[in-house]
């Protein structure tokens, strides 16, 4: 079975960038053996500090962060670095070619009770002429990332990554933490019959969107004559891998809670990563009126709605809102 790094030499990755991944998937194998002892390394529960987002940290959120930057900052190629726990672009290394972003722990809150959590991490160029420490990096649009992944840490751990070609799906070996190649070429099926949202907001929607979701729920009877599953896992990386394994619909909608921050998902750390692999897998990937890889940040830790999937429900999501 192909390594990873057999798999990057096939599809002709330059070397540097392929160091960068490399570097991504040692921190990973540790963030991964971390997890699986859980109580037993003493990595459980939260600590007494809240992030940049305003969300209280937990050991593990602090221990994964701590393991990327030290990973990628030892990697003469990288740049400078991004990530949701910190305020500000971390400079690394002089004369780097790539900067890094990611998201050290997705889906948090699943830590203690053994639930699905995952690293989602992007790799674009690094700009010409701009200081390294500097948050213009990552504020490029999404088409431009050289590199999109994440790790699963669940029943098995797995990597889904792309970079110049397929989403594809590497299972680690826990005897010899090998990740070998398990699916080249990850593929969404158009239609579906599963989506996941939420419902605890829905009293938040905006109305059009509560009218997509109303419809889904009335299943046969209703208008689109066919039953709906719900699926949520309160963890990104373990909804959309699920949309990239068998198909549906992930969303997460503008709303009202907040009316200076309608959104909750991150453009550079969740959004943009998870669009490119899920349209590399022939899915669709939209806020609620643009194609997220189209997008231009404006500041390193902007928020966004995500309505991602199987092509014809995104499209179809997409005319009940526009």
């Amino acid at each position: 079975m192909q390594n990873l790094q057999g798999m990057l030499r096939d599809q002709r990755v330059a070397q540097d960038l392929q160091e960068v991944i490399f570097s991504i998937e040692l921190a990973c194998k540790d963030i991964a053996k971390k997890v699986q002892l859980g109580a037993l390394a003493g990595v459980l529960g939260a600590t007494e500090s809240e992030n940049v987002q305003g969300e209280t940290q937990k050991k593990l959120d602090v221990i994964s962060n701590d393991i990327l930057k030290a990973s990628l900052a030892a990697n003469s190629n990288v740049l400078a670095l991004a990530s949701e726990e910190e305020d500000n672009v971390v400079a690394a290394n002089a004369g780097g070619r790539y900067v890094v972003a990611f998201d050290p722990l997705d889906g948090s809150s699943n830590i203690d009770i053994n639930g699905q959590i995952g690293t989602i991490f992007t790799i674009f160029e690094a700009l010409d002429g701009v200081a390294a420490n500097s948050g213009k990096h990552f504020l490029q649009q999404g088409n431009k990332q050289v590199c999109a992944g994440y790790v699963l840490y669940g029943a098995s751990t797995l990597m889904v990554i792309t970079v110049d070609g397929p989403t594809s799906c590497l299972t680690l070996d826990p005897a010899t933490q090998t990740f070998s190649l398990t699916n080249t070429a990850l593929q969404v099926p158009d239609q579906t019959q599963e989506f996941a949202v939420n419902l605890a907001n829905e009293r938040f929607w905006l109305p059009k969107f509560k009218s997509y979701v109303a419809d889904l729920k009335l299943g046969e009877e209703g208008v689109r004559g066919k039953r709906f599953n719900m699926r949520w896992n309160a963890s990104m990386v373990g909804d959309v891998h699920r949309v990239l394994m068998r198909g549906g619909i992930f969303m997460y909608p503008s709303d009202t809670r907040n009316p200076k921050q309608p959104a909750k998902l991150r453009l550079l750390y969740e959004a943009n990563p998870m669009a490119l692999l899920i349209e590399r897998a022939g899915g669709k990937a939209f806020n609620e009126t643009q194609r997220i890889l189209d997008v231009t940040p404006c500041a390193l830790h902007e928020r966004i709605a995500v309505i991602l999937g199987s092509e014809q429900e995104v499209a179809t999501c997409l005319e009940y809102l526009n």
